[in-house]
Order: C-alpha cells, then sequence, then structure tokens
C-alpha cells in the first residue's frame, strides 16, 4: 500500500478532535449531521438545530412548488419557453454532465415538449460510464448535442496551479468554464431560456467554507500566474466568462435562468429510477461521481487535505426534505468514502494523468488551506471600469 493511501485510512482526517483543536467544543446538529469539524459559519439554536436547517425552509418556502400547484407552474414555464423560442432551433439551454440532475432535466424537457440545445464540458476527467450515459440520453431524447473539449495540456495546469495554491474550491475550473460556453452557446443561437438543473431538496445544503465564486475569472487567472510553470502563464484556450457575454445575454437577450425541478415532487430514488428506466442511466455510486475527478477531489483530496466530508451536507439535505432519517445517515457516514481497491485505481489514474509522483502529490496534501480571497479577486463591474461610476454621478445629475 502506498504512501497516499496509508496516510488517508490511518489518520482520523474526520476527527472530532479537529473541532477541539480550533478551540470550538465539537456539536452536531441535532436534527441532522452537520457538524462543527471545519464549518466555522454553523449555528446553533437552543434546541441544537443548526442553521443549515432554517436556511433550507426559508429557501424551500420561497422557491419550491408541488403537487398540482408545481405542475401548473411548470407548464406555465414550459408555455413561455416555447412561445419565445418560436421560429428559432431551440427555445432552451442546458448543461447535461451525465449526473442524476442533468439527465432527469433532459428526460423533463423532452414530456414538456421542449427544443433544448444540450451543452456538455468535456475536462478531460469523464468517466466511461458517464460517457455511456450522456449517449443514452441524446439517443433516445433525440436531442442535438454540443461538447466543448477543454485543451488537456492548458486545463491540467490549471488544475495544478490550484493545487499548488492550496485552495479549498479546485471545481472552479470546470464549473467557470461550463458557464462560459453555455452562455456563449446561448448568445451564438439567440436563447433567452436556460434550464437548470439545481435543486432546493437535494441541493441546497453547502456551507460557504467549503465553495468559492463560481464567476471569478480575476481569481483564476492570478493563482494560474503565481503558481503555473509554464513560461507566460498565460491561457489561449480556457473559456473565460467575460463581461461582453454576460452584459449580452443579460441585457440584450434577457436571459432567464429556471429551475423546473423544483416544481416538481422530487425524490432522489425515485428520480434515479425513472432515468434508469427511460435512458437506460447507470448509476456511479455517489453524488456528481460522473467524474473521476470530482470523485476523488470529493472522496480523497477533501477529507485528507481540508478534512471535509460532502456526505453530510447532501445527507443533511435529504434530511430536511424528510427523504432520510438522521439514523440511516450516521449509519453510512460510518462506511468509508472511498473502496480501497476503487482509491487504489484513482490515484494511480490521477497521478499518471497529472505527471506526478506520490512524494509530489503527499507534498501539496500536506500545505495548509490558503483562502481564495488570498489571490485578486472579481471587483464590481464599475470598479473594474471606473469611467462607469463617472457616467452613472452624470446621468443621476442629469435627472
Amino acid at each position: 500500500m502506498n504512501i497516499l493511501i496509508d496516510n488517508y485510512y490511518n489518520q482520523e482526517t474526520l476527527s472530532k478532535d479537529i473541532s477541539v483543536n480550533k478551540g470550538r467544543i465539537y456539536q452536531q446538529c441535532s436534527m441532522s449531521v452537520m457538524d462543527t469539524i471545519e464549518d466555522p459559519g454553523i449555528t446553533f439554536d437552543i434546541n441544537g438545530v443548526c442553521n443549515y436547517f432554517n436556511d433550507y425552509k426559508k429557501a424551500e418556502k420561497k422557491y419550491v412548488l408541488s403537487g398540482d400547484e408545481g405542475k401548473k407552474r411548470l407548464e406555465e414555464i414550459a408555455g413561455h419557453i416555447i412561445e419565445a423560442g418560436n421560429g428559432k432551433r431551440y427555445d432552451c439551454i442546458l448543461g447535461l454532465s451525465g449526473g442524476v440532475d442533468s439527465t432527469y432535466l433532459c428526460w423533463l424537457a423532452k414530456q414538456l415538449g421542449l427544443r433544448p440545445l444540450i451543452v456538455h464540458f468535456d475536462n478531460g476527467w469523464n468517466s466511461e460510464l458517464a460517457v455511456s450515459n450522456i449517449e443514452h440520453t441524446i439517443s433516445n431524447l433525440g436531442f442535438d448535442l454540443y461538447t466543448y473539449v477543454v485543451d488537456w495540456p492548458e486545463f491540467r495546469e490549471l488544475q495544478l496551479s490550484y493545487l499548488r495554491a492550496s485552495v479549498v474550491d479546485i471545481e472552479v475550473l470546470t464549473d467557470h468554464a461550463f458557464m462560459a460556453v453555455l452562455y456563449e452557446q446561448a448568445r451564438k443561437w439567440n436563447i433567452k431560456y436556460v434550464l437548470a438543473g439545481m435543486n432546493i431538496v437535494t441541493e441546497q445544503v453547502l456551507p460557504r467554507y467549503w465553495i468559492y465564486s463560481k464567476g471569478d475569472d480575476v481569481n483564476i487567472k492570478d493563482i494560474q500566474s503565481k503558481y503555473g510553470v509554464t513560461a507566460t502563464n498565460k491561457l489561449k484556450s480556457y473559456p473565460f466568462l467575460d463581461y461582453r457575454t454576460k452584459w449580452y445575454c443579460d441585457k440584450v437577450l434577457k436571459m432567464e435562468v429556471v429551475a423546473p425541478l423544483n416544481f416538481i415532487d422530487y425524490k432522489y430514488e425515485t428520480i434515479k429510477e425513472t432515468i434508469s428506466t427511460q435512458l437506460g442511466w447507470r448509476d456511479y455510486g455517489g453524488k456528481h461521481y460522473e467524474s473521476v475527478w470530482t470523485r476523488f477531489y470529493q472522496g480523497y483530496i477533501l477529507p485528507r487535505k481540508f478534512h471535509i466530508d460532502k456526505r453530510k451536507a447532501h445527507f443533511s439535505n435529504l434530511i430536511f426534505s424528510k427523504q432520510l432519517t438522521k439514523s440511516v445517515a450516521e449509519m453510512k457516514l460510518t462506511k468509508p468514502i472511498y473502496d480501497i481497491a476503487l482509491l487504489k485505481q484513482d490515484i494511480d489514474f490521477v497521478l499518471k494523468k497529472f505527471g506526478l509522483n506520490e512524494s509530489e502529490f503527499e507534498k501539496m496534501m500536506r500545505e495548509s488551506r490558503r483562502e481564495h480571497a488570498e489571490f485578486k479577486v472579481l471587483k464590481g463591474f464599475k470598479d473594474k471600469y471606473p469611467i462607469l461610476k463617472y457616467i452613472s454621478k452624470l446621468s443621476r445629475k442629469l435627472k
């Protein structure tokens, strides 16, 4: 067994002592499995219920509709989309990763009579099963698929820069590029509506300390400029979501993002059964594990380096939406995040793909966390273009 596996299984990376060592007594939510480990933002009421439950209930009340009310709202939205897309090749656009949410969203779009352009961002880490699931979905539904294949050497360099920088949200790189590709295709085809696979009942709970803004191109460029090892550190093909494209989509297209999954009775296990039966979809064994990298990032890097177990957020969300009990969630958390045989396979694959040896990667795992905000961050539009501040002041005076 190599050093990376030894250190993963032997150290108590998710021990309650982590909270104590940081000067905070360990506490777990009385309702869910969220706790104080690596979550400085968590708070509890007098009954020991964490703030994430209240946040969930507020979001559920504001955004979620079920039963006949949800069905009616969904039909109204579909009607608006079809009307806006009349005479166009596509009436909406959506991103497909091959995971549960995006796959079901494709199936739902077909049931609603929509004509979406399906966009996939290939970052070089798709599992064979993900490729198969995407192919089955597209062939069964008959939709057009646009796939953007990122330049692998450049994307590899970006990911290595983030590993060297020791920031927590390496997935920013994929999410930002995907948004850039989606916006660009919407602009190209004059598509007003974006169908988003996000939903409250399975994805609301996620501590801010575990993630970073996906839209910050300045942060990406600064981290790359400081930790990239290429001669110029400049990115030539990586798709950035720039102001011009975003402005056009927001102001000219008046793009609207809708989340249809908030208007159905979204039961996670039932949804998986539907797409398995209707589309031949096969399960990955974990949320967002359609990507080998995401599986390794969530299953190894986050718990090993940052003491973060994302299963806690996912299970707690299901507890809040009454799809899982706390006792079952606690039982699931006692099981290893990674099967040892799969972990060995993924470690070998990741190191080979990155061109790293064990000692180089182990050194990265031992570096202390740095915050994204320690690097340059995206300022407001008017801060980036100071002349706009002058124009705004002048227009107010003229009024």
